[in-house]
C-alpha cells in the first residue's frame, strides 16, 4: 500500500547541499513507490504549515538539515500533538544528531538507510516548555554558537566552530548558576554548562558517555578555574577523557535539574535561541520516534 511522508527541507542549512540532490531524494522515494510532499522552510511560510493536512497516510517526516532545523520541526510537532517519527538526511554544518544516530554523510546512503524503516525510540530533552534533541547550553559555547556568522559558516563548514572557539577564548568569562538536582545542590561560577541528549557540540565530542536511550541527560560544566586548568581541560578533551578531570570538571548524569542565573546570560538549544532563566530541564523518556538510526 502506498503511503506518504512529509519532506521538509532548509535550503539554507549547511552549504546549501540539499538543493543539489533534491531530485535524488525525490527520486529515491517515487522509485519505492511512496508519495512524498516536501515543503521549503523560508521567511515567507510557517513551519506550521508543513503539518497542515498530516493524517494517518503518513509514514513520517523526513527532515533536511541541520540540528537547529530538527529543533524546530520537533517543536512544531509536540505543539500540533503529532506523533510520526522523523528521519533525517544531514545536510547542516555541524549535524550532531544526526551523526549520533548513526546516518551517513552520503545523501544517497542516509536514504537507503532509511527506507529500511528500522525504527526506535530515543530520549529528548525538555527545557520549561521547549525540546531539544542534542544539547542545551549556557555560557562559552553558547557564545561561540550564536555568535559563529552564517557566511563564515557555508565557507568554512564545522571549522568555523573551532575558528570562532579560538576567538572567544580570549574574553573567557564566568558566570554564577544555582543548580538543583537529585544529584548536585550547588552554587558555582562556571564558564560553560552542557546539558546533553547526545554527545556532541559542534562535533566536539564532550559527552562520550551519553546515551540517547538511557533515560538521563548528561550534564557537563567547564568550572571557573585557573588558566593552567582550562588549558588542562583542552588538553584532555583533545585526549578524550576530560570528564574524569575533576579540576576543571563537574560531571554527572541526572532525569531533571533546575537551573537560575541572575546575569543576563544567554542559552541556547541546538543551535537555537534558548528560553531566559529560571530554567527546568528534564529527560523526556522514549520522547521521540526516529528512523534509519545505527548506533
Amino acid at each position: 500500500m502506498m503511503y506518504k511522508v512529509k519532506f521538509i527541507y532548509n535550503p539554507y542549512s549547511g552549504e546549501n547541499h540539499i538543493l543539489s540532490k533534491l531530485d535524488t531524494t525525490i527520486n529515491v522515494f517515487q522509485k519505492n513507490n511512496i508519495s512524498i510532499i516536501p515543503f521549503r522552510i523560508s521567511n515567507h511560510s510557517k513551519l506550521n504549515q508543513a503539518f497542515e493536512g498530516i493524517d494517518d497516510s503518513y509514514k513520517f517526516i523526513l527532515i533536511a538539515g541541520g540540528d537547529g532545523t530538527i529543533n524546530n520541526v520537533v517543536n512544531c510537532m509536540k505543539e500540533r500533538g503529532i506523533d510520526l517519527p522523523i528521519a533525517v538526511l544531514p545536510t547542516g554544518t555541524a549535524n550532531d544528531f544526526s551523526q549520533f544516530i548513526g546516518m551517513p554523510s552520503s545523501i544517497e546512503k542516509s536514504l537507503n538507510q532509511i527506507l529500511e524503516l528500522n525504527e526506535r525510540k530515543v530520549d529528548l530533552g525538555k527545557v520549561n516548555d521547549k525540546y531539544f534533541v542534542n544539547v542545551f547550553s549556557a555560557g562559552f559555547f553558547t557564545d561561540v554558537s550564536q555568535n559563529t556568522d552564517t557566511n563564515l559558516k557555508n565557507i568554512l563548514g564545522k571549522s568555523a566552530y573551532y575558528v570562532k572557539g579560538i576567538e572567544q577564548l580570549y574574553n573567557l568569562k564566568s558566570v554564577k548558576l544555582q543548580i538543583k538536582s537529585k544529584e548536585k545542590n550547588i552554587v558555582e561560577e562556571v564558564y560553560t554548562i552542557l546539558i546533553f541528549n547526545g554527545q556532541t557540540a559542534g562535533n566536539f565530542k564532550l559527552a562520550y558517555k551519553a546515551s540517547i536511550e538511557d533515560g538521563f541527560l548528561d550534564v557537563v560544566i567547564l568550572k571557573a578555574c585557573p588558566i593552567i586548568d582550562t588549558v588542562g581541560f583542552l588538553f584532555n578533551m583533545m585526549k578524550g577523557d576530560h570528564l574524569s578531570d575533576e579540576n576543571s570538571v563537574l560531571y554527572f548524569k541526572t532525569k531533571s535539574i533546575e537551573i537560575n542565573c541572575t546575569s543576563n546570560t544567554a542559552t541556547d538549544m541546538d543551535g537555537e535561541k534558548g528560553p531566559e532563566f529560571p530554567l527546568k530541564i528534564q529527560c523526556i523518556d522514549n520522547g521521540l520516534r526516529v528512523i534509519g538510526t545505527k548506533f
